[in-house]
């Protein structure tokens, strides 16, 4: 896709940028920390929407679980049964299909993962913005360290 061509959504099932942004939005409001995973991570960083994505996958402190998943819930969200599906490790769905992907996580106070998924704590410091509103993702650098080695799938292209 060229710069000055926009992207367009193809069905409700995907979480458009103007829903990332509301929801990284209603996320500030109520002082979660949250830092973009996944596919809008890279667009983050490129600072544009390069394809479509069916969920936003987040990185939060395992603290502000239970806070986001209220707000959430307020808003038609529901948990999706997965198998892999952990206390630091699930899925919220609303009823149009669209996913948020939760990884969550605790350092101690040396910067060492002492549960929940096993973020190096510099891979949590990139920025990048989403249709224009600045957000929190992963580095590039950690983009990248955490992509070497995997096979190329259909959503890649």
């Amino acid at each position: 896709m060229k710069p000055s061509e926009s992207f367009e959504q193809k069905s409700d099932a995907e979480m458009s940028g103007d829903v990332v942004v509301q929801l990284m939005q209603l996320f500030d409001q109520n002082s979660i920390d949250v830092v973009v995973d996944g596919g809008w991570s890279v667009d983050a960083l490129l600072g544009e929407q390069t394809r479509s994505h069916q969920d936003l996958d987040i990185a939060l402190q395992h603290k502000d679980v239970p806070k986001l998943r209220a707000l959430l819930e307020a808003r038609g969200y529901k948990d999706v049964p997965r198998d892999d599906t952990r206390d630091c490790n699930f899925v919220m769905g609303d009823d149009k299909g669209r996913e948020v992907d939760f990884h969550s996580y605790t350092f101690d106070a040396h910067g060492k993962i002492v549960f929940g998924v096993e973020y190096p704590f510099d891979s949590l410091t990139g920025t990048g913005s989403i249709h224009g509103y600045p957000v929190k993702c992963i580095s590039a650098e950690w983009m990248v360290k955490f992509h070497t080695g995997y096979k190329l799938d259909e959503k890649a292209s």
